[in-house]
């Protein structure tokens, strides 16, 4: 086993927790934002099953060379629409995923991700980068839901 660290982020999306927990634990909306710039994940690569214990798998494909990554996880906690865990056990013996859906009461949720026991190279300043591009398509996507009402 490499030496292991944590990371923290927390942004501010235009939406409820409810729409956003949705977002984050259904294929179809998943499929939309899922992955840093540069990749896809379609949504019969994504497998949810949304219960304590339950699968929560993808695949991401590199829209450059195709080649694919698979993240294998199994939640750990599922609470609608509060909070949302769930642990890679082949990353490093168990990388955990915590994200907690704030609600600011003002149509915004602030969602605060906590990982640890995060492998090195998920921490270097590429990796980071590369998650921020994901909750960027994220916005996008929210915004695009919104502009649909």
């Amino acid at each position: 086993m490499t030496e292991t660290g944590e990371m923290r982020f927390s942004r501010v999306h235009q939406a409820s927790p409810e729409r956003l927990f949705d977002c984050m634990t259904t294929p179809e909306h998943l499929a939309q934002f899922w992955g840093p710039t540069g990749t896809t994940t379609p949504a019969d690569n994504i497998t949810v099953d949304l219960r304590p214990g339950g699968a929560f798998e993808t695949t991401m494909v590199n829209d450059a060379d195709g080649s694919t990554y698979t993240m294998k996880a199994v939640y750990a906690e599922v609470s609608r629409p509060d909070r949302l865990v769930w642990i890679e056990a082949g990353v490093e013996g168990g990388m955990r995923t915590e994200i907690t859906f704030i609600d600011l009461g003002d149509g915004r949720t602030e969602a605060v991700t906590h990982q640890t026991n995060v492998p090195q190279a998920y921490l270097s300043a590429e990796a980071q980068a590369g998650f921020r591009t994901s909750l960027d398509r994220l916005d996008t996507y929210l915004a695009s839901l919104d502009s649909e009402q």
